[in-house]
Formats: structure tokens, sequence, C-alpha cells
């Protein structure tokens, strides 16, 4: 029975749904540091919000972590490249509070618009100041969407509603969605120059950090409004507040910043600026909402395989996970026997997918492939990691599909390149669901693996067979099934047996010895 530990917060029917799907689950929270890495070895899953920090040091402690899921969108607190090299999957829940977060973005747009907190201190304090909170009209006014994914473009939805015109900055927002949703798509100084207000949707990367500093502000409108629920680490607080005090900007509202909590901050009780504590997600329905797809998510990860909204590798929904299952397995016994026969430094990888398996979900298969062709070379490989290490290792990754009928109504196509010699090997699955080896260096041939094999490339002459029996029958080796293939007579030719133990580096070395035997290799499955 898989273990989670859930380490925040998180509202109880998630605790509920863990142990529905048959979940041993712990929940702790508040850990010191070492309270956590103390424990965290014990656990196959862990179930986090912004609280816990899972760091190097917490992985490293780790060996039996498979996912850690966040409970809302930004992963600022997760080590995702630690993780990620330890095979750990990493997920997050980017729909939960998508809503609730656009809805504060617009809030925020609102208060700084009529200064509706400034106004109500005021008042409070029973003075009538009417006149000093002269506010502005959204209506018409320019929003400026910086990041238009599931939440900005919720933001935008909201502000067409109220009038306003919406143009948007993403690299990744293509014409026809911009269409679609009802934005005019710019340039990020352009958005900068004809925006009135500008609201932040984007995640922190090294791209997109200190995004609002001195000099992106010198190119925007006088008195534009900034809003970021966002992360706190895109804007250079400073920058602003000169910004501020300078007239330059009309008004901030901030619900995040660099270091939270934030007890101390340059922007507070500036009369310009609103401020929140990170309150972007905190509604009940958000609440409730990323508690229960985070423990579904894992659950369904720990239980079945299934991968959702995964970080750091393909997604696998729970519909897929049964077609992709026999296949996963045929991945990763290509993958493992070429990796076998590799003895020189990998240059690159070509995977072809043909027929039926084609118009699956194949980015899954991929990472096994390479898991089982890098597993023999290296130390704890996995689905997650390997993509990682051929990248870090400049192994080249080509992964192509073929509609075209084949001999098989389905079939994957493993071509590996090392610097002596490049090695080709196919499989399908019979029935739909027993993986076989179909092809092997462009020769013919038909093996099902089995945990013991042996394979040999050796020139086409007759007597080979019998002295290979000779050799296995003094050695007291039992064939279990003995398979054939050659490209013409006298040429090129491939035995494949599985037999029934491990064969021993004496007796290998006697078949390797045998006249016509070019190579030969003890593999296990």
């Amino acid at each position: 029975m898989a273990k989670v530990l859930i380490s925040d917060e998180l509202s109880p029917r998630a605790v509920e749904i863990f142990r529905e799907r048959g979940l041993e689950v712990d929940v702790k929270t508040n850990l010191a540091p070492a309270d956590l890495r103390a424990i965290i070895g014990e656990y196959d899953g862990l179930a986090v919000r912004s609280n816990t920090k899972v760091t190097a040091e917490v992985l490293a402690v780790a060996p039996k972590l498979k996912v850690i899921g966040r409970a809302g969108i930004g992963v600022d607190n997760i080590d995702v490249k630690a993780a990620s090299s330890r095979g750990v999957v990493v997920m997050n829940t980017p729909f939960g509070n998508s809503i609730t977060t656009a809805e504060h973005a617009v809030a925020m747009m609102f208060a700084l618009a009529r200064q509706i907190p400034q106004a109500d201190r005021s008042t409070h304090a029973g003075k009538w100041e009417k006149s000093k909170f002269m506010g502005v009209e959204l209506t018409s006014k320019t929003l400026g969407i910086v990041g238009c994914g599931n939440i900005g473009s919720i933001v935008a939805e909201r502000a067409l509603g109220l009038k306003m015109k919406v143009v948007a900055y993403d690299p990744f927002l293509s014409n026809e969605r911009a269409v679609a949703i009802g934005v005019e798509k710019v340039e990020l100084d352009e958005l900068f120059a004809r925006a009135d207000f500008i609201t932040l949707h984007t995640p922190l990367t090294d791209g997109t950090r200190n995004l609002i500093n001195k000099d992106s502000i010198a190119k925007m409108r006088t008195g534009v409004f900034i809003i970021n629920c966002a992360r706190g680490g895109l804007v250079v607080e400073e920058d602003l507040k000169a910004a501020l005090d300078s007239g330059k900007i009309g008004g901030a509202g901030l619900d995040v910043f660099p270091v939270e909590p934030a007890k101390q901050n340059v922007l507070f009780n500036h009369p310009n600026v609103v401020v929140t504590p990170h309150l972007g997600a905190s509604t009940s329905e958000a609440q409730e909402n990323v508690a229960l797809q985070v423990a579904e998510q894992m659950s369904d990860f720990l239980v079945s395989g299934a991968v959702v909204n995964a970080l750091n590798m393909p997604s696998i929904s729970a519909e897929d996970a049964p077609k992709l299952t026999p296949y996963l397995k045929l991945a990763e016994q290509l993958g493992s026997f070429a990796g076998q026969l590799t003895e020189t430094g990998l240059k690159s990888v070509t995977v072809e997918y043909e027929g039926q398996v084609a118009e699956l979900n194949v980015k899954p298969l991929t990472a096994t492939i390479l898991m089982g062709l890098l597993k023999p070379l290296l130390d704890s490989v996995n689905m997650v990691n390997a993509p990682i290490i051929a990248r870090e290792r400049d192994i080249s990754l080509s992964e192509v599909k073929h509609e075209r009928p084949s001999d098989y109504q389905t079939m994957i196509r493993l071509t590996v390149a090392t610097d002596r010699r490049t090695r080709t090997v196919a499989g399908t699955l019979f029935g739909g669901n027993r993986p076989r080896i179909v092809e092997i260096k462009g020769i013919s041939i038909e093996a099902e693996l089995g945990p013991h094999m042996l394979y040999i490339t050796n020139e086409d002459k007759p007597g080979f067979i019998g002295r290979l029996g000779q050799v296995l029958g003094d050695a007291g080796i039992n064939i279990a099934t003995f398979h054939l293939g050659r490209n013409e007579a006298g040429g090129d030719a491939i035995a494949l047996l599985q037999i029934d133990q491990k064969m021993s580096d004496a007796v290998l070395g006697k078949v390797q010895s045998l006249p016509a035997v070019k190579q030969a290799a003890a593999l296990s499955f």
C-alpha cells in the first residue's frame, strides 16, 4: 500500500479521497525542515500547498518518493529540477483556483480605479472626504494582460464584459486563440505603451523575473495602474515605489510579494497601493477544488500510473493509461534491448511509431524507451529523468509518427546511433497486449523476450546451430525458445534464444569464440 504525507492544510475531503483509493495517508502540518527530512523517507507521495519547502535536501532523503502534488498553481516552493533528477513527478492543479485568482485581479482593478480601500479607511475614521477620492471609469479603458493563459483569458473575458479594450502579450498565444477570446495580441513594449491598466498572469521564470522595472515602467503611460496577483518576483518593488512617488504610476494592487509572509515591505502604507496577503486563491470553492484535484491526481498516479498536470513528464490520462500499459512494456523492452548491446557513447536516438500506436499519446512511450536504453548504463534512471539525462549528455532525440501501413497494425521502431555503429530494433503487440520483437538490424525475427536471453549475430553457415547447442548442452543450459533470422543465404544471421537460467561469463566466452560468431551477449529483461 502506497503511503502519502499531507504536510500543509488541505480539505478533509482530500484525506478521504486518498483512503477511498486504498492509500495510507498521514496529515502532519507545520513541520520544521528538519522534521520533514526525518520522516519523508517513509512516503511515496507528498501533498503540499505553499508553506512546505520541498528542497534538494528533502529530496535527497526521500528514496521512496514518487510524486509531489501541489494544491495550487505555483511551484516556487518545490525544487522541480532536483525532483526531476531523482525521478519524482511534480504535479500542480492549474485550473482549480483559476476563476478565484482572476476575480481577485478584477477586484484589485476596481479597488484601484475607485480608491475603495482608502475611501473605506477615511469614512470609518469619521471623515467625509468625497472630493478627495476621485476615481476613473473602467469602461473604454485599455487593459494590458501579460500572460494570457488560463487565468489571463478569464480576466480578459471579465474585462470585455466591462466594455474594456483588451490587449495581451503571451509568446504562446496563437493568433487564432487571441481572436477566439476577443483580445488583441501585441508585443510587450506595445502593451506597455497602450495600457491604462496592466495585470500580470505569468509564471516566475528567469525570463519573467523583474519584468516590471524602471526600464519597463519608462515605456508605460503616465498614470497607469499595475496589478500583480501572480508572483512577487515579477516586480522590482523599489522601482515601483519610485514610480508611484513620482506619479508615473497611478496606483498598484499587489497580492504577492518576493518574500512571504510579507511582514515588512517598502510598498506598505503607500497611499496609492492596495495590498492583500496572497488571497488570489483564497475562496472556499477554490480551496476545496485544488485539494480534491491534487488528491485525485496523486491517487490516480500511485494506483494506476495516470499522470495529469505534471510539470516534469508527459501526461497520461486515466483513459490512456490502460491503452498505454502494454506499449509501455514493449517500449521498455526495446530500449533495454538496445541499451544492453550498446558498448560505446550514444549519439542519437530515433523512435518511429507506425499504425495504431501513432494515434496514441506517445510522449510517455518515448520517455520509457529512453529509460530502458539508459538503465544498463546508468543507475537511478526512470521516465521522469531519462529525457533530462539524455539532454545533459547531448544525445539527440527524434520522434516520428507514420500513418502508413506496415506489416503489422502497430509497431515501434528504435534506431540508436553510437560512436561505432547504428542499431535498429522494432516490436509490436500480439493479441493487443503481448510485446514481441519483430525486427533487429533490418532482419525479420519474431521473439518474445524472457528474463534470460542470449543474443547472437553470426555468419549464416551450416553447422552453427549444432555447435551452439553443444556448448549450451555441455553447460547444462536449457533452451526455452529459439528464434532465427537472416538477411540472405550465407549473409548475416541473428539468433535470439530464451534460456532457463542466467549465463555465466565463462559460458558466454565459449559462445563468443565459436566460428562465425560476430557478437554474442547475455541479456536480461
